[in-house]
């Protein structure tokens, strides 16, 4: 249990803050409305489908109002930074941006579901009372209570030709098409369709600020003299005929919705300025060079561009499409004169990118830049940034997403090579999988420097790396076995040889534990769900509550 709180603690704590929170909007709405005197004959009208309506609104503006703000990439990057004199488990919740950000839709979209549920439930009463109140004069149309004043009304034309009726239409076609395109089968086979159908959220937020206009929510007001409803509730016929019963006059309540939603969107406006700011600055091109498995490398060069290791930026390419926007971390190092990115083909945009670039003669970047702009937004802080607070850190990468780990590989051999004093960490073990050898080709160069870098310097045992290759075919096990004696690996020339197969997670924790029996050690991933669910067991299972001996905090990369 004492593990599981130092990796999960505050994150459930957060969860549990956020939820007694919609829990008690819920529960103060709907006693608000199920119990309040003003809304006594609307409830006549509607029942309980008053509070059951009003109370998942109220939860459905809470939620509106934090949606916006997980996705505001800037706002979390200041936030990180002003956050660096703080815990490493407080700034690590702001790597779970994404995670939030799809537990508030989901709250969301039950609110809404909850909503017309109710609506579609409503059941009309024509008792005395219920035809008083549908049938009050009212010749300014400004204190009646029943908006439907009459009895062969259509339900289909009274939606459509009421502001409440329209938006409400409008927010819950937006949502299920946002909601539907965000399905993880959609968003990686078919990312543009995601891409555009989520930005149907402006149209989402703006019938949402309207919604409210049309005031159909009537509650009753004071008059002079008072109508007293426990009273005059019965005797409906003699409204206005006795001074005990004047006809009760109501008004729509004032919206609400707006004053929830106005400080995040002008925050969100906020951030696509900045982001259009970054946009139109120049980006130049310094290198371009296709790497084996249709990797693409791209080496640019913006002014005033800094960045930390393990940052990812987000890049648009006009000449492929004007709207969309694809994050990539940096293989770069903050020492170094330019800003890195390794882009795999992973889709229509990746494809049609490495597909410019295969066509471009040597040397063409020079003058690349005239027809093919690219656009720079970033850089963005993700859980790699901390690497470098911990004294130990275990880096595990698969596949592509061995990227971050390689601006931070580059930043430590600038930091050996400048003797930079203020480097804490005096251990790092790097594991990579991947499933094809060409794989490792273009990181190898990298790790042979680093492995010359720490035998001259007699830190050998600073960087511990494994490498593991997850599927071969017969005729590579022959050639492995053939040269089985030779002195470096036959597939990356380092001094370690390849894996073949995966890690035994248990044995490798149970290692590092060994090897440093009292530190902090930060385990860091940029790789699949189902491999961060695995790493995030075994932090938990081999921290040790004793703060003087081992933890392990688990850390992953989410765009």
């Amino acid at each position: 249990m004492g593990n599981w709180i130092i990796n999960h603690g505050l994150t459930y704590f957060i969860l549990v803050v956020w939820m007694a929170i919609n829990i008690f909007l819920f529960l103060w709405f709907y006693f608000f409305y199920d119990l309040g005197d003003q809304f006594f004959y609307t409830r006549h009208l509607l029942g309980s489908a008053l509070a059951w309506a009003r109370a998942p609104a109220a939860v459905l503006n809470f939620n509106c109002l934090l949606i916006l703000l997980p996705v505001c990439r800037n706002l979390l990057s200041l936030i990180r930074g002003s956050f660096m004199c703080c815990g490493r488990s407080l700034r690590k919740q702001l790597d779970k941006n994404l995670s939030f950000h799809k537990l508030v839709a989901y709250m969301i979209a039950l609110m809404t579901g909850e909503i017309l549920s109710v609506l579609a439930a409503i059941e009309r009463s024509y008792d005395n009372l219920s035809t008083a109140l549908s049938n009050l004069d009212d010749t300014e149309n400004t204190t009646y209570l029943n908006p439907i004043r009459t009895t062969n009304l259509i339900p289909t034309y009274f939606v459509f030709t009421t502001i409440a009726g329209l938006t409400g239409v409008v927010i819950t076609l937006a949502l299920i098409l946002i909601i539907t395109s965000s399905m993880e089968v959609i968003r990686r086979s078919y990312f543009e369709v995601f891409w555009y159908t989520h930005h149907l959220f402006v149209i989402f937020f703006a019938g949402l600020v309207f919604h409210g206009a049309g005031r159909i929510v009537r509650k009753q007001i004071t008059t002079i003299p008072p109508h007293n409803f426990t009273f005059c509730q019965n005797r409906s016929d003699d409204w206005g005929q006795i001074p005990e019963c004047p006809i009760p006059q109501f008004e729509g309540g004032f919206p609400q919705t707006w004053m929830w939603v106005i400080a995040p969107m002008f925050l969100y406006l906020c951030e696509r300025l900045l982001r259009f700011i970054r946009y139109m600055q120049t980006v130049r091109y310094r290198r371009i060079v296709m790497r084996p498995s249709k990797v693409l490398e791209l080496q640019l060069i913006k002014n005033g561009f800094k960045m930390e290791v393990g940052q990812y930026v987000f890049l648009n390419c006009p000449a492929i499409s004007q709207l969309e926007w694809h994050p990539f971390t940096m293989t770069s190092a903050p020492e170094e004169e330019f800003f890195g990115v390794h882009i795999r083909s992973a889709g229509d945009w990746t494809d049609k990118l490495i597909d410019i670039m295969q066509k471009l003669p040597e040397g063409a970047q020079v003058g690349l830049l005239r027809f093919l702009r690219m656009g720079v937004d970033g850089p963005f802080g993700t859980a790699s940034e901390d690497v470098f607070d911990y004294e130990v850190s275990m880096l595990v990468g698969a596949g592509i997403g061995v990227t971050p780990f390689a601006s931070i590989l580059k930043s430590i051999w600038y930091k050996f090579k400048e003797s930079n004093p203020k480097l804490r960490t005096r251990k790092i073990y790097f594991y990579w999988l991947c499933r094809e050898t060409h794989a490792f080709e273009w990181f190898a160069d990298l790790l042979q420097v680093l492995e010359k870098e720490m035998e001259e310097r007699g830190m050998g045992d600073f960087l511990t790396y494994k490498l593991y290759l997850t599927q071969w075919d017969q005729s590579h096990v022959n050639h492995v076995i053939i040269r089985s004696d030779e002195e470096r690996d036959v597939v990356t020339g380092l001094k370690q040889k390849t894996h073949y197969g995966r890690p035994a997670w248990d044995k490798e924790f149970e290692q590092v534990r060994k090897e440093n029996p009292t530190s902090v050690v930060g385990t860091f991933l940029c790789g699949p769900e189902a491999l961060g669910k695995v790493l995030a067991k075994k932090c938990a299972k081999y921290s040790d509550v004793d703060p003087r001996k081992t933890k392990f905090y688990f850390n992953k990369e989410n765009f």
